[in-house]
């Protein structure tokens, strides 16, 4: 027990501290890209020699400040992402050489043209759409333009051999996290929620660090042994619920929370902070642009149209991890996500069998008692 608390809390320890570890990399001469979405490849940036940071977009405090230029009425995670930037608030911002967006809302790409104001912003033309040879072949020509984009930013040469080393090097990064999510699949879980989403947030500071993935390692071999042990961190009788739906991060542990407090436990994050990039593999036989350009084209995320993708993978996360009800959490103004609510409870529900909700909400914390009201309700229908 006392292990994997200890685990935890270097976890715990290591979030606030990431921002030391980038100004001492850009200090001994590393360069920074900052990254805010799934569709980014990791894989091209580090085969740069650069480090991909996820940037600050998951809290209410600048999101006032981004206000000033963007409408009210937008996404809290466009406006947050941007208000951070503005404010200089964003420590990964502050050092980054380069930001790389790409297309998948109409708020965020026009967001970046604000945002390239304020750092060389490259933003790559997602096609919404993962039917057909012609859309791999416009992803894999965006693929390439980053590539040249870095090349001339950074003032290094990437190769095919690079982006195999790092694809190699991704792939057993997501292989890592998958062993960590696949824990969960155990009935009773054999951690919360809530620890599976502080390490969610712990591998986004990584930065690919070999020591941070021994430390993943280390606490899915710890929970793993303690479970066949017996120990049981969630009690038998927890509903047992799947997050899904917009990024998570900081500002939405109100929701975790209501769900863990009154009787459920998370199983799985099917959001792209958690299952969703991780899921599948680059293919390491196929020419890497290739390879990559398949890959990420296929992340199911609600900006694609039609997006059966995702449908049927939450249909196979239901059977996986054995779960009692799906929970989706819609960013107010996210109108792909909010659109796609109908699709989901109709799959969910009527296919298989399992309860559903749909929670709207923001980066404020008002509605605290209201979403432990209603997940208190919503666990107990379950039940």
């Amino acid at each position: 027990m006392h292990d994997v608390e200890a685990l935890f809390e270097t976890m715990r320890d290591a979030i606030p501290a990431g921002p030391v570890a980038i100004k001492e990399a850009v200090e001994s001469g590393k360069k920074v890209v900052g990254c805010y979405c799934a569709y980014t490849p990791y894989e091209v940036i580090r085969a740069a020699g650069a480090i991909a940071v996820t940037l600050c977009s998951t809290s209410e405090k600048p999101i006032a400040v981004g206000e000033e230029h963007l409408p009210r009425n937008l996404c809290p995670l466009i406006k947050a992402s941007y208000g951070f930037a503005l404010s200089d608030t964003c420590p990964y911002f502050h050092f980054c050489s380069l930001v790389v967006g790409e297309t998948t809302c109409d708020g965020k790409k026009k967001m970046y043209e604000l945002l390239d104001r304020l750092r060389p912003t490259h933003v790559m033309q997602l096609p919404q759409t993962y039917l057909g040879e012609e859309s791999l072949r416009m992803w894999q020509k965006e693929i390439e333009r980053l590539v040249s984009r870095l090349e001339s930013e950074l003032g290094v040469t990437i190769t095919e051999n690079d982006l195999r080393r790092e694809i190699r090097r991704r792939n057993e990064e997501r292989c890592v996290m998958n062993g960590l999510y696949d824990l969960s699949k155990l009935d009773p879980a054999p951690l919360s929620g809530r620890e599976l989403h502080l390490a969610n947030e712990f591998f986004k500071i990584s930065f690919g660090e070999p020591q941070a993935m021994d430390l993943i390692r280390e606490l899915t071999r710890k929970l793993r042994e303690n479970y066949e042990a017996g120990e049981r961190r969630a009690p038998p009788d927890r509903r047992r619920i799947i997050v899904t739906g917009c990024p998570t991060g900081k500002s939405l542990e109100k929701v975790f929370n209501a769900i863990e407090e009154n009787g459920g436990v998370i199983v799985a994050f099917e959001n792209c902070g958690g299952i969703k990039p991780n899921y599948e593999m680059v293919n390491e036989s196929l020419p890497p642009y290739e390879a990559l350009a398949a890959k990420y084209l296929g992340i199911p995320c609600s900006c694609m149209s039609p997006n059966e993708k995702r449908l049927d993978l939450l249909e196979t996360l239901v059977d996986e991890y054995k779960a009692d009800g799906v929970v989706d959490i819609i960013l107010q103004a996210c109108h792909t996500y909010n659109v796609e609510t109908f699709q989901v409870r109709e799959r969910m529900r009527d296919k298989k069998g399992v309860a559903y909700i749909s929670v709207e909400t923001d980066y404020y914390q008002g509605d605290v008692e209201q979403l432990s009201t209603r997940m208190g309700a919503f666990v107990e229908m379950m039940s």
